[in-house]
């Protein structure tokens, strides 16, 4: 996202009323105070944290579960510019900074996946995979023809599917070869993914105008990954999808980056706002045996750890 979409994205948080008419309003949680944190045990993700030091627009936060660290990709500035700022940091499972500079070099990284020891990142026109036990990347695919590759989700054979918000396309990457997995404005610029079984879902952007901004909400929906047909998740759009994760119980946990949202949509389809913050809701983690959120702030410079369990009752 672009320096003039921060503008633009600032404003629309401040008179936006909230998301879809089905949305129901939580208490602001700025207003109360925050919990604090428990003690952590290894492995075991803890919520009350909050990290600034070394942030620098965090887009997409990621729980390996493998090794237990925490993933967040940085910006580092424009997020279509090639300027060698952007990085990967390394977070503690308690929110203690491990490396803020863990995987340097890289351009605007943004969705993070691991699989097999190896994390995955999208960044602009490139797909870079990074060795988790090195700490070094071990490989780089430009994809011609992509614009701003965005989010990153793995099918269980190993395929990678990135999401290019600005073309409406996504591409299917295995065996060193992109090739595209599904186009056009039925995928409705498509932000954030996550496979789940032998389904794609899909966070809908919605179309998007040259500064990010936009006036149409996108669906959750499902792509099949065999034939590639889209159901719908959600009846109607509702928002401006940005980070997609599994509740754990049949429905999903999701950002709309424009409004500072963070909502939940049911197994039936049905979306309401849990959280409301300042626009720049990006890609979040979300552990759902504790119910605890990682939502990077992309626009505050931060990244915390919430306790969603009252709010999902």
């Amino acid at each position: 996202m672009n320096r003039l979409f921060f503008v633009t994205v600032i404003g629309m948080a401040l008179t936006a009323c909230g998301s879809s008419t089905d949305t129901q309003q939580a208490p602001p949680p700025e207003a109360a105070a925050a919990p604090a944190a428990a003690p952590a045990s290894p492995g075991r993700i803890t919520a009350g944290w909050t990290v600034t030091e070394g942030v620098d627009t965090p887009e997409s936060v990621y729980v390996d579960t493998a090794s237990g660290s925490i993933f967040v990709s940085m910006i580092g500035g424009e997020a279509g510019a090639r300027d060698g700022n952007g990085r990967i940091m390394k977070i503690a499972p308690d929110g203690k900074v491990e490396a803020a500079s863990w995987v340097a070099g890289l351009n605007a990284p943004k969705g993070l996946r691991s699989q097999g020891g190896t994390l995955w990142t999208a960044d602009i026109d490139e797909v870079v995979a990074i060795d988790i036990a090195a700490g070094k990347v071990s490989s780089k695919l430009k994809i011609d023809g992509a614009q701003f590759l965005n989010d990153v989700a793995i099918g269980e054979d190993g395929t990678v599917y990135v999401s290019d918000m600005m073309t409406s396309r996504i591409y299917a990457v295995k065996d060193g070869k992109a090739t595209v997995f599904a186009e056009g404005d039925n995928i409705e610029y498509p932000n954030g993914l996550l496979v789940e079984g032998g389904r794609l879902i899909v966070g809908g952007w919605g179309k998007p105008e040259p500064d990010f901004s936009t006036k149409v909400p996108g669906h959750l929906f499902a792509l099949d990954l065999t034939t590639k047909a889209k159901t719908l998740i959600t009846p109607m759009p509702f928002g401006n999808i940005d980070g997609i994760e599994s509740d754990g119980r049949g429905g999903y946990i999701v950002t709309d980056f424009p409004k500072g949202l963070v909502m939940h949509v049911t197994s039936d389809g049905q979306s309401h706002m849990l959280r409301q913050h300042m626009a720049g809701t990006a890609d979040l983690a979300f552990v759902p045996a504790s119910n605890i959120a990682i939502i990077p702030h992309m626009m505050e410079n931060k990244i915390a750890a919430y306790d969603m369990t009252e709010l999902l009752k």
